[in-house]
């Protein structure tokens, strides 16, 4: 059983994934950041300095004396519908999820354009065409 695991997990297929994870995972971040720390605050300042990530609603009195703001209000043990940080996360996933189409795109471009390049025909197929093109009866 374990050289069978041994075999599996040396697989090609298998390998590509697991590099393929990783490095999406910390494109995943990168996103995340680019979401979180530049476009949100734009969009919040164009709607009037409002900020996503503190909006939600509580579904709990909140105690005297919380601050109004989501983690003070988590902290409190006040449970929360944090519908703000839904919309980042959604928006988040709107901008990867277009990087990502950007990129695959690109790639099959590229893909096209090597397909449409014919190979050079090695050299014994260019000496065997001008052998047979000089036996042909003219």
């Amino acid at each position: 059983m374990l050289k069978e695991f041994k075999e599996f997990a040396m697989k090609g297929n298998v390998i590509d994934l697991a590099v393929g994870v990783i490095i999406g995972a910390a494109f995943g971040k990168i996103v995340e950041s680019v979401v979180t720390d530049l476009i949100m605050p734009v969009v919040g300042r164009v709607l009037g300095g409002l900020d996503f990530s503190n909006y939600f609603l509580a579904l709990k009195d909140i105690p005297p004396g919380t601050a109004v703001t989501l983690d003070a209000v988590k902290k409190a043990g006040v449970p929360v519908f944090a519908y703000g940080n839904f919309l980042t996360i959604s928006i988040n996933f709107v901008i990867l999820a277009f990087i990502i189409f950007l990129l695959v795109r690109w790639i099959n471009k590229m893909k096209r354009a090597e397909a449409a390049a014919p190979a050079e025909p090695p050299e014994e197929v260019k000496l065997l065409r001008e052998i047979r093109d000089s036996l042909k009866p003219r």
